[in-house]
């Protein structure tokens, strides 16, 4: 029997009220720090997080909140764009999404205004969103109502992709910005060309509750689907190469790392008694569990 590793967070930051989301941004900052949001009931949270690893002078993490502002209802979904940066001028763009359907373009200034968009066009609840990853130009999202939506920045809808159950995540291929990945809850993932709205490859598993692309090597996909983790190689079959058990009460969320193709983390459902964040190595059989409640949706 495989002996897990188990530990306790190695930071810890005070927050006010139930935090629902949380999002490092994936782009570079242009500075050492990187940019992280998270939302809860009625407000965002932007801040910029500096770990010990990353400046020896830093005792532990360096944390400084850059924007603390009221959100209309609960955030439930989030995404950074990549023009949110913090050398030169200042910026800071994100998308959130809520209960009530819509997307909000938030534009702080990191004074006292900001700006925000409404976007609206989704019939149902919207489950993950992600910004274009090269311009930041268009934001795609998913939702209950069997769409994929493709908007630009105005808040036009550009491109419309019929599901054939809700869409739960979306990713974009990122350096090839007319390819998304689109994942449905009955257990399909396609790959669709944009400029011709069709699919062109699809993978096949179970109902799945999400699934993530690899961004260090695009041939990958992982996924969890009941209490299972499971990775693609696009390349091989439309079937998982892999799936091994994760979460005695079931998964929730994959999430590959940035920076290694063998590296990811699965969460377990919210609300059961054991939520965990596992850390898996390809590489390596043994894991490294954090023990603690998981709160989303």
């Amino acid at each position: 029997m495989q002996k897990d590793s188990s530990r306790s967070p190695s930071y810890t930051v005070p927050c006010d009220d139930y935090v629902h989301v949380v999002e490092f941004s994936p782009f570079s900052s242009g500075a050492p720090a990187s940019l992280l949001a998270y939302g809860g009931n009625q407000y965002v949270v932007v801040a910029t997080c500096l770990f010990q690893e990353e400046d020896m002078e830093v005792e532990g993490v360096e944390f400084n909140v850059l924007r603390h502002f009221h959100h209309e209802l609960r955030v439930d979904a989030l995404a950074w764009s990549p023009e949110s940066r913090l050398d030169r001028i200042p910026t800071i763009r994100l998308c959130t999404a809520a209960a009530d359907r819509k997307l909000r373009l938030l534009t702080p200034d990191l004074q006292d205004r900001h700006e925000v968009k409404v976007i609206e066009g989704h019939t149902s609840y919207i489950n993950h969103l992600v910004f274009e990853p090269t311009e930041g130009k268009q934001i795609a999202s998913v939702s209950d109502d069997n769409t994929c939506r493709v908007w630009d920045l105005d808040g036009n809808e550009c491109v419309t992709l019929r599901l054939r159950s809700p869409g739960i995540s979306v990713c974009w291929h990122p350096q090839e910005v007319m390819k998304l990945m689109v994942a449905e809850k009955k257990g399909t993932i396609r790959f669709y060309n944009l400029v011709r709205q069709e699919a062109i490859l699809s993978l096949d598993c179970g109902p799945l509750m999400f699934a993530d692309w690899c961004i260090p090597n695009t041939i990958k996909v992982g996924g969890v689907s009941g209490n299972d983790w499971l990775i693609w190689d696009i390349t091989r079959s439309s079937y998982p190469q892999e799936k091994r058990p994760a979460h005695i009460d079931k998964a929730r969320l994959f999430k590959w790392s940035r920076a290694n193709e063998n590296l990811f983390a699965t969460t377990g459902y919210p609300g059961k008694i054991n939520s965990q964040i596992i850390i898996h190595h390809l590489g390596h059989p043994q894991v490294s569990k954090i023990h603690g409640e998981v709160r989303m949706r």
